[in-house]
């Protein structure tokens, strides 16, 4: 367990993940119409005390066994994602817990922890600042391309200055990194931003201007190397290409 969820473990293997940042399996399974609500709720009180959800819906007819298991290793990857974050904080561990799904397809603690970095760099590709993950989101007066997916455009259809990645994903009943990509990806083209910019940082042992002050000219230094992305530039390049 931490803080942005919980691994569930046995054998070596995640048998489930579960996050608060994600929609759950039932969410995703009825979202799109492969089980109706009430099945769900009847899955669950008939087989959830037995640990056993997941073999009730295929042993019932409800639903077949590769479609059952592609869904929850979806949902799996997408809550084991946020679980992992680096800013997860501490891990506790609860020995004997078993989770109501049951074991569906179960998957080595490696192949997931793999599975997230991989997402972690594919998410920095797009755009480097994380900042538009967990703020609400608003429209920015870039008028939108002809060229914008209908993913995206769903996701748009939700931006409303209060909603956040997290909250668009479970109206639209999509796993929360499927999301985060379509955000970041409408950020990078300038036509979403989150409410709160990150401050601006003063450089360190520099005083800040009283009013009226005449701010006095610093000495130039030689530039330092980073191995990060330079903010700055990536945002000319961007408005430069957007100019063409």
């Amino acid at each position: 367990m931490r803080e942005r969820g919980t691994l569930h473990l046995a054998g070596g293997h995640v048998i489930h993940a579960e996050s608060p940042e994600t929609p759950d399996l039932g969410l995703l399974l009825t979202a799109g119409g492969a089980l109706s609500t009430e099945e769900w709720r009847q899955a669950l009180a008939e087989a959830g005390p037995e640990q056993r959800v997941g073999r009730f819906l295929v042993d019932s007819g409800r639903f077949p066994e590769g479609a059952l298991e592609l869904c929850h290793l979806g949902a799996l990857y997408d809550a084991a994602f946020f679980v992992l974050a680096p800013d997860g904080g501490p891990a506790r561990f609860r020995s004997g817990a078993a989770h109501w799904m049951g074991a569906v397809r179960p998957v080595p603690v490696g192949a997931v922890q793999r599975e997230a970095a991989r997402r972690r760099e594919l998410l920095r590709e797009i755009w480097p600042e994380g900042e538009a993950d967990t703020e609400p989101l608003v429209r920015t007066p870039r008028a939108l391309d002809a060229n914008v997916p209908s993913r995206q455009r769903a996701v748009l259809d939700n931006v409303d200055g209060v909603c956040t990645a997290a909250d668009i994903s479970r109206l639209l009943g999509r796993p929360a990194f499927h999301t985060l990509v379509d955000v970041r990806r409408l950020v990078a083209a300038g036509i979403v931003t989150p409410t709160r910019q990150p401050p601006t940082r003063r450089p360190p042992g520099r005083p800040p201007r009283r009013p009226g002050a005449v701010a006095a000219p610093q000495p130039r230094t030689a530039a330092t190397s980073s191995t990060g992305p330079d903010i700055s530039l990536l945002r000319r390049l961007r408005n430069a290409l957007e100019g063409l």
